[in-house]
C-alpha cells in the first residue's frame, strides 16, 4: 500500500501564521505537525509516502524530510497548483500510486490511541473498496458524518449536515482500492471547482464497498487547523510525554522500533538535534538498546 499526506491549502484558517509558512510545518508541541500524520502511515507498515502541497511550501518539506532514506522510507513530493479539494491528491498521485491500493491523511490531523498500530495493520492489509474512520463528536454538523446500522454497517455519508443522523464524524484518515483514482476521475467538481472527498466515499458506499471503523472511546482525534485546535493539539502531547515519559509521532522512535533503521542510526539522529529534548531521548533509547544487545558503534 501506498500512502499520502495532503499538507497543501492556505491554511487561510490560521492567518497570521500560515502567510509564509505551511501549516504543516507549524509546531504540535515539540515537532512539526506533518510528524503526526506521517507516523500514522509509517505505524500502518506503509514505507513509500507521497507528501502533497503548494508549490511555495515543497522545498520546505524537501528540507525537513529530504528523501525520507534517514527513516528507512521512500518519500516523494508533488505540488498542488492550488486548493482543488482531498480527492484531486488521488489525481496528482495517480503515478505515484499506480497499481496498488493507497492510503489519505491529511496533514493538520493528529491520531493517538493504544493499538493503533494493530488497527491500522488489520484494515491496511487488503482493501477491498474503502475504509473509513469515524470518531464520536458533540458538533458532528462541522463534519463529513458516516450514519450506520446497528451491526456497524455504513448507511450514508453527509458533509456538515444541519440535522446529522449519528455523531461519528469521518476523520482526515482513508484508505481506498486501487479504484479510487478511476472514481476520483469520474466525479464532479463542486461549485468551489474542488473535488470533494464525501462524493468519492458515496461513490465506493453506493456500490456496497464502503466501511466504516469507529474508533471508539479511550481514542484520541485532533484537527489542528485553527487556532484553539492547534493550541490544545499541543498541550495535549505536552501532558502525555510529559507524564509517560514517551513521544508521540517520533519518527525516528518509530523508525527503530519498526526495524527500519538500527540503533546506531537511531543514535546518530538523535546526535544531529543534540541540544534538545527530542534528541536526546533518540539517544536514549538507542543507549537502552545497546544495554539489552552490546556491540553498538556507541556502546
Amino acid at each position: 500500500m501506498k500512502g499520502i499526506v495532503l499538507a497543501g491549502g492556505t491554511g487561510s484558517r490560521l492567518y497570521p501564521l500560515t502567510r509564509a509558512l505551511s501549516k504543516q510545518l507549524l509546531p504540535v508541541y515539540d515537532k512539526p505537525m506533518i510528524y503526526y500524520p506521517l507516523s500514522v502511515l509509517m505505524l500502518g507498515g506503509i514505507k513509500d509516502i507521497l507528501v502533497i502541497s503548494s508549490p511555495d511550501h515543497l522545498e520546505q518539506f524537501r528540507r525537513l524530510l529530504g528523501d525520507g532514506s534517514r527513516l528507512g522510507l521512500n518519500i516523494d513530493y508533488a505540488a498542488q497548483q492550488r486548493p482543488g479539494g482531498i480527492a484531486e491528491a488521488f489525481l496528482i498521485g495517480a503515478d505515484f500510486i499506480g497499481q496498488d491500493q493507497v492510503s489519505l491523511v491529511l496533514g493538520d490531523n493528529i491520531f493517538h490511541g493504544m493499538g493503533f498500530s494493530h488497527l491500522l495493520r488489520s484494515h491496511t492489509r487488503d482493501v477491498d473498496g474503502c475504509v473509513l474512520f469515524g470518531y464520536a463528536v458533540t458538533d458532528p454538523e462541522r463534519y463529513g458524518v458516516g450514519e450506520v446500522d446497528a451491526s456497524g454497517k455504513l448507511l450514508s455519508v453527509e458533509e456538515k449536515p444541519t440535522a446529522p443522523r449519528s455523531n461519528l464524524a469521518i476523520t482526515g484518515l482513508y484508505l481506498y482500492d486501487n479504484d479510487v483514482i478511476e472514481v476520483a476521475r469520474g466525479i464532479r467538481s463542486s461549485a468551489r471547482g474542488e473535488l470533494e472527498i464525501t462524493d468519492v466515499n458515496r461513490a465506493y458506499l453506493a456500490e456496497g464497498r464502503a466501511r466504516l471503523v469507529d474508533l471508539g472511546r479511550g481514542f484520541t482525534w485532533l484537527d489542528a487547523g485553527t487556532h484553539d485546535s492547534l493550541m490544545h493539539a499541543g498541550q495535549y502531547v505536552q501532558v502525555l510525554e510529559k507524564r509517560q515519559g514517551v513521544r508521540i509521532a517520533c519518527l525516528e522512535e518509530i523508525a527503530f522500533r519498526m526495524g527500519l533503521i538500527d540503533a546506531d542510526d537511531c543514535y546518530l539522529r538523535g546526535v544531529e538535534l543534540a541540544g534538545s529534548g527530542y534528541g536526546e531521548y533518540l539517544m536514549s533509547i538507542a543507549a537502552e538498546a545497546a544495554v539489552r544487545s552490546p556491540g553498538c558503534a556507541y556502546s
